[in-house]
């Protein structure tokens, strides 16, 4: 183990009276995120599973948005994209609409495709190799609070035991447990009218298109891989995704299935209806098992709290929204939110009201996330006007400026934190670019940096005054940067007008930037504003 872990280890104050720290309740990825954040602090939370083992459905198949970088920042996203490092999406999607990412200096939109039993696998083994307890076949049953700490009482294959904790999390999905014995409302809609039906089958190889790996289907035309088509009678996607069968997916209006399992043949005929053209598909190839399913209706809901005292909702848990990889996006993000500021609580390192920044910030990025659904649900609707409509809204996205702002939405990167500044620089409240770095050590990412979970101070002042002010809670790193045109420059090509040639700075470990200066010699002001920054966010003399 490294030193920087063990630097860590050492300062946990773990209460003997308790049986964990944290628990979290719910093993999918938004859960096991979590306990991988707090086990890159030093804790050792607990997480509960109702279901017997890991999750092999693919209810998702793969990441979008700012959380691919993010897998970069805590070094999981090689091993599953095979690749070292996320590189920007030229082309994507708009409710069936083409987004064109290349109008742009640089495109906010990442995706990562990756089917998710493998997602959820690959973040179990990293969350046990930091020490969690991953506990399946274990459902929570009842908890009560106080303000010293959360008592749950949890039903495992042995029986029903006690289990006690600072802080419970709940990320046990939108059906959640967590939620209902804490009493918090769960208010929204419920849509009743939408029929998606997917599964993972075979197709003719004769139907893939060599040059972009889309299926061309004979009557139809050409379906480009993973991006979706809509027609007068509904929606259809192909996502032929690594290491799986491929998987097919329609979305009807006012189509119901029977009350029957769902089989091939109702998704074929959903797919004829679709596109007025039969595609031959058949069983999927390989071991299963195999995704076939159907769903009628969705929801647009959000819990009226996040926190409940000592209890606190992430994900699915917290708000939910037919908005497919952008919800994913949403938990994991909030959990990566979440973890160092319970971590840092636990510690007892935390400044006043660290743990209430959780829902004043990711409240508000739930809201974008359900304006962004309901939109792309009202574009995606049959009928003569959502064609009109559509076409209009077509002609916008050929402008630079609303291509930028429709990418933002989708990667989650439109979400500013208040970061208590008066005047921030625009970079303050944003997610730090990723830079390549050049120090005394040699050369090195800011994702690289970030993968010890650490806030983070880059130095490239004339004078290093910025790295006298942090304090040994934050990592200040001495640099220079090598990537676009020797520093953190052109802000305003991100969309982040006026930000200048940034010379410093400070990020949190949720990789946020909390203070920033375009200085070379920051001013006394300035600096002030740092060590504010520092108090308000990592408590100590700042």
């Amino acid at each position: 183990m490294d030193a920087s872990r063990d630097a860590v280890d050492a300062d946990v104050d773990v209460d003997a009276s308790r049986d964990a720290d944290v628990v979290i309740v719910g093993a999918g990825p938004n859960g096991l995120m979590l306990a991988c954040e707090l086990g890159l602090a030093g804790l050792r939370p607990v997480v509960l599973e109702r279901e017997p083992g890991p999750g092999t459905e693919a209810k998702a198949n793969g990441l979008v948005g700012q959380v691919v970088t993010m897998m970069d920042r805590r070094g999981l996203y090689e091993a599953l994209a095979g690749r070292a490092r996320p590189e920007p999406s030229r082309f994507y999607m708009f409710a069936a609409l083409p987004l064109n990412l290349g109008l742009l200096d640089e495109s906010p939109v990442h995706t990562l495709p990756v089917p998710q039993p493998r997602l959820v696998r690959a973040l179990a083994e990293r969350a046990a190799e930091l020490g969690a307890d991953v506990r399946y076949g274990h459902a929570l049953a009842g908890l009560e609070q106080d303000g010293h700490g959360v008592r749950a009482d949890v039903d495992g294959p042995a029986g029903t035991y006690r289990i006690s904790a600072r802080y419970l999390v709940g990320a046990d999905g939108g059906h959640s447990t967590t939620r209902k014995l804490c009493g918090i409302g769960f208010p929204g809609v419920s849509l009743d009218r939408i029929t998606r039906r997917w599964g993972e089958v075979s197709v003719p190889g004769e139907l893939i298109d060599a040059a972009t790996g889309g299926l061309d289907v004979p009557g139809h035309g050409l379906v480009l891989p993973f991006l979706g088509e809509r027609t007068e009678r509904g929606g259809f996607s192909f996502a032929p995704l690594p290491g799986r069968p491929p998987t097919i997916a329609t979305m009807e209006w006012d189509r119901p299935g029977p009350d029957a399992p769902m089989t091939l043949d109702e998704l074929r005929d959903s797919v004829r209806r679709v596109l007025g053209a039969d595609v031959p598909i058949g069983p999927p190839d390989g071991d299963g098992p195999h995704a076939l399913r159907r769903l009628t209706g969705g929801n647009n809901r959000r819990a009226e709290r996040f926190r409940d005292g000592r209890v606190f909702l992430l994900g699915d848990a917290a708000h939910v929204d037919p908005a497919g990889g952008q919800g994913l996006n949403l938990g994991m993000q909030d959990a990566l939110n979440l973890g160092w500021k319970l971590a840092a609580d636990v510690r007892g390192a935390a400044p006043a009201g660290l743990l209430d920044s959780y829902d004043a910030e990711r409240r508000p990025a739930a809201r974008r996330v359900e304006m962004y659904a309901r939109a792309v649900g009202a574009l995606l609707a049959p009928g003569d006007d959502v064609t009109g409509l559509r076409e209009l809204v077509g002609e916008l996205l050929a402008d630079a400026g609303a291509v930028r702002r429709v990418g933002e939405l989708i990667a989650g990167t439109d979400v500013r934190y208040d970061m208590g500044a008066r005047d921030p620089h625009p970079l303050v409240g944003r997610c730090a670019p990723d830079l390549d770095l050049h120090t005394p050590d040699g050369p090195v990412r800011l994702a690289e940096l970030a993968r010890t979970g650490r806030p983070l101070l880059i130095d490239r002042t004339d004078n290093g005054s910025p790295t006298g002010i942090v304090g040994d809670r934050v990592h200040a790193v001495t640099a220079k940067t090598t990537r676009h045109d020797d520093g953190l420059r052109n802000v305003a090509g991100s969309g982040l007008a006026g930000g200048g040639d940034v010379t410093a700075v400070l990020v949190r470990p949720d990789s946020y930037v909390a203070w920033a200066s375009s200085s070379p010699r920051p001013s006394a002001a300035e600096l002030d504003e740092l060590g504010a920054a520092v108090r308000r966010w990592f408590g100590g003399p700042g």
